[in-house]
C-alpha cells in the first residue's frame, strides 16, 4: 500500500471503510419538548446563551501576549452551542451576534493561518494554546456547517494548515505540549475530523492519523488506545510522582474529549481499534467513576470516584466533565446503538446535570458535590466567566439530538418526554413523527401517539431502562411481550396515524448500600435530604437496626415549586438504639438530586448519601 508524507497508510483506504451511524440523530430543530425539561432549557437559553456577549470572547483574538492560559477557548464553546440554538429559535439578534464574532475571529488570523493569543515564541509549544485552537475550530465549522459560510471554512482550513507547519514527522511531538501527558492538544483530534469531512481532503485526514499514533504511539504519551485495551481503568492511567501535572493522563474532561476525536475517526475511517479503545474506556468510566448522580471526578481527575464517592474530596463533579460525558454518550449511542449509553445519557442529564444549572438559567456551577451546597465558581484567566460556565448548554444539546434516531429499519425512541420529535428515515421511507405526553420521570407513565402523516411500515425501537425491571407496554391496548430491562423492544408494523402507545416504568424506589452509608433512587432519579424539609439534621445517622427491605418511600405532594420530585418514607434515625424513643422510625423527605441544594446557599444544603451507624463485633 502506497505511503504518505506522514508515513501512515493513504487516507483513501481508510476512507472507502467509512461506517455510517447505527442510529441517525434527529435534527434538533424536529424535536420539540413540552414540561420540565422544555423549561430548563428555555430558561438556559434565555438567561445564558442569548445573554452571552459574543464580542468579549471574540476580541481577545486580537492580543497576541498570552503565555499560558485558556482564554481561547471560551468563544469555541460559546459557538457550541449558540449556533445550534440559533437554528432551534430562530432568534435574529443572536445569529447577528454569532454573525459579527465570527467575522471578527476570521480577522484575526495571521498570515501563516494561526489563530489565538499567545505571544510569538509561545505559540503551540506550551499551556493550552492548541487547546484553544481547537476550540476556535470547532466554532467556525459549527458556523460553517450551519451556514455555509466559506470564509469561516478558509480559516478554518489555514488554521489546520499551521498546526501541520509545527507538528507531524520531522517536527515537533503534539503530546509534548501543555501538560496531562497532553491530552488537551491530542483533543484537536476532533475538528480535524471534522474539516476531512467538511473539505474530502485527505491531507486532513492523514494529519489525524498522525495525531492517533502521537497520542498514542509513544511511551510519553496518554497512550489512549493501548491502555484501554489492555483493560487499563482511566484512574489508574500513567503518572509520575515527579510532576502531577506533566506525567498523569487521568484528567477527565480532556481525555474525553480525545475519545470523542477517535470516535469521529473511526465513523470515517472504519479503524476498528478506535471504536474498542473509546467503548472500553467509557465503560471504564461508568464502572468505576460515575457516582449515584451519573456524574464523576475530583479535582478535575479521574480518581475511582465510584467506590469514593460517599467520601468528601476537593473540587467534585466538575461540570465540563459532567457536559463532556454526555457528550461522549450521545456519540457512542449514535455510532453503536447500545441503549447502555441512553441509560447512562438519561442518569447524568437528570441528575449531575440538571443539578448544575442556576434555577433560573443564567449559569452553571463549576464543582457539584453530592454533599453541601452550590455556588457559581470562580473566574477564569482574567475573563468574567469560567470554563463550566460556558461548557454547560451543550448539555442540553446531546439529549436533544439523541431524543429521536433513525435506524437501518426505523426509529429509535431513547428519551421520554412530552412533546413531538420527528425524524427522516433511512432512503425514500419518509419521516416518522412521534407525539408524547408525560410527566416522566416523576411519573411512571407515558403515553405516545403515531402523528405520522401517512401508513407506513416501520420498526419502532423503545428503550427499557435497566432500572426498571418490569415494564408493561401497551400498543392500542394489547400488551407486548419479550420486555427486556436494558434493552430496546422493537415493534415492527404498519403504523397508522393515531396509533397510540402506553409505557409504565417499574419506579419502585431503591437502597443502595456503600462503604458505611445508604442512599435511595426512584427510577433514573437520586434522591437526596434538603434541609428545606426541616425534619431534622441531615447528616444524622441511619440506625444500623433498620431493615431496608421493608422501607416504603412514596412520591409526595411539596408546597415548594422549587422541588420537583418528592418523595418521603419513615426511616429509623439516631445512633442510641436503646433508646425507646429513637426505636421509632422518623418520617424523612427526598427530592431529586437537580432540586437539591438550588438555592445555592446554605438554606438548601442537601445530602445524597446518609451515614449509617456501624456495628461492633468482636473479633
Amino acid at each position: 500500500m502506497k505511503k504518505l508524507s506522514f508515513g501512515l497508510f493513504a487516507a483513501a483506504a481508510f476512507a472507502a471503510a467509512a461506517v455510517p451511524n447505527i442510529q441517525e440523530p434527529a435534527d434538533i430543530c424536529n424535536v420539540r419538548l413540552k414540561g420540565y425539561v422544555a423549561d430548563r432549557m428555555e430558561d438556559c437559553i434565555r438567561n445564558h446563551v442569548l445573554k452571552t456577549d459574543a464580542t468579549y470572547l471574540s476580541r481577545i483574538f486580537g492580543y497576541q501576549e498570552d503565555v499560558g492560559n485558556w482564554q481561547t477557548e471560551f468563544w469555541g464553546k460559546y459557538m457550541h452551542s449558540a449556533v445550534p440554538f440559533w437554528r432551534y429559535t430562530g432568534d435574529a439578534a443572536l445569529k447577528r451576534r454569532i454573525d459579527k464574532s465570527t467575522a471578527d475571529i476570521v480577522s484575526y488570523q495571521l498570515p501563516d493561518g494561526y489563530i489565538g493569543n499567545y505571544a510569538a515564541g509561545k505559540r503551540s509549544a506550551a499551556g493550552w494554546d492548541v487547546w484553544g485552537n481547537k476550540y476556535t475550530l470547532l466554532g467556525l465549522l459549527h458556523y460553517h456547517d450551519a451556514t455555509g459560510d466559506k470564509a469561516s471554512l478558509s480559516a478554518a482550513c489555514k488554521l489546520v494548515d499551521y498546526l501541520m507547519s509545527q507538528f507531524g514527522p520531522g517536527k515537533r511531538e503534539l503530546h509534548k505540549t501543555g501538560c496531562w501527558r497532553g491530552l488537551p492538544s491530542g483533543s484537536v483530534l476532533e475538528p480535524v475530523v471534522w474539516l476531512y469531512r467538511a473539505t474530502g481532503d485527505g491531507k486532513y485526514l492523514d494529519f489525524a492519523t498522525w495525531i492517533i499514533e502521537d497520542m498514542d504511539r509513544p511511551d510519553s504519551s496518554s497512550r489512549i488506545i493501548r491502555d484501554a485495551l489492555a483493560g487499563v481503568d482511566v484512574g489508574d492511567r500513567v503518572t509520575g510522582s515527579q510532576n502531577f501535572w506533566l506525567q498523569s493522563s487521568r484528567k477527565a474532561y480532556e481525555m474525553m474529549s480525545c475519545y470523542q476525536g477517535l470516535l469521529e475517526y473511526y465513523s470515517v475511517t472504519g479503524r476498528k481499534d478506535c471504536l474498542d479503545a473509546a467503548v472500553a474506556a467509557a465503560r471504564s468510566i461508568a464502572a468505576t467513576e460515575v457516582n449515584i448522580a451519573g456524574g464523576s471526578s475530583a479535582h478535575e481527575n479521574w480518581y475511582h470516584g465510584a467506590k469514593n464517592q460517599t467520601k468528601v474530596f476537593e473540587y467534585e463533579q466538575e461540570t465540563c466533565v459532567v457536559t463532556t460525558w454526555l457528550r461522549l454518550c450521545e456519540k457512542l449511542l449514535s455510532v453503536t446503538g447500545d441503549s447502555f449509553w441512553a441509560d447512562e445519557l438519561e442518569r447524568c442529564f437528570y441528575n449531575a446535570y440538571l443539578a448544575s444549572l442556576r434555577r433560573d438559567g443564567g449559569a452553571f456551577v463549576q464543582y457539584n458535590p453530592l454533599m453541601g451546597t452550590r455556588h457559581l465558581g470562580e473566574d477564569h484567566c482574567r475573563l468574567h466567566t469560567n470554563c463550566c460556565n460556558a461548557n454547560g448548554p451543550r448539555g442540553f444539546l446531546a439529549f436533544l439530538r439523541s431524543f429521536l434516531a433513525a435506524t437501518s429499519d426505523g426509529a429509535a425512541l431513547n428519551f421520554y418526554a412530552s412533546g413531538t420529535a420527528s425524524v427522516d428515515l433511512p432512503g425514500d421511507g419518509g419521516r416518522v413523527t412521534i407525539e408524547g405526553y408525560t410527566e416522566y420521570p416523576k411519573s411512571n407513565a407515558v403515553y405516545l401517539r403515531n402523528r405520522t402523516g401517512s401508513v407506513r411500515t416501520f420498526t419502532l425501537k423503545l428503550r427499557i431502562p435497566r432500572w426498571s425491571e418490569k415494564t408493561v407496554v401497551k400498543v392500542n391496548g394489547e400488551d407486548m411481550k419479550n420486555v427486556v430491562p436494558g434493552a430496546y423492544l422493537s415493534i415492527s408494523r404498519e403504523w397508522k396515524p393515531g396509533d397510540h402507545i402506553d409505557l409504565y416504568f417499574d419506579m419502585t424506589p431503591r437502597v443502595h448500600e456503600l462503604d458505611g452509608a445508604v442512599a435511595f433512587t426512584a427510577g433514573p432519579i437520586a434522591l437526596a435530604r434538603d434541609v428545606r424539609f426541616a425534619d431534622g439534621p441531615i447528616d444524622e445517622v441511619v440506625n444500623q437496626r433498620m431493615k431496608f427491605k421493608t422501607l416504603d418511600l412514596k412520591p409526595i405532594r411539596t408546597t415548594n415549586p422549587d422541588l420537583w420530585i418528592t418523595y418521603g418514607g419513615f426511616i429509623n434515625l439516631g445512633t442510641h438504639h436503646k433508646n425507646y424513643n429513637e426505636r421509632l422510625p422518623n418520617l424523612v423527605h427526598f427530592c431529586d438530586y437537580a432540586s437539591a441544594g438550588n438555592t445555592w446557599g446554605p438554606d438548601s444544603a442537601y445530602r445524597v448519601w446518609l451515614p449509617r451507624e456501624q456495628i461492633v463485633r468482636e473479633k
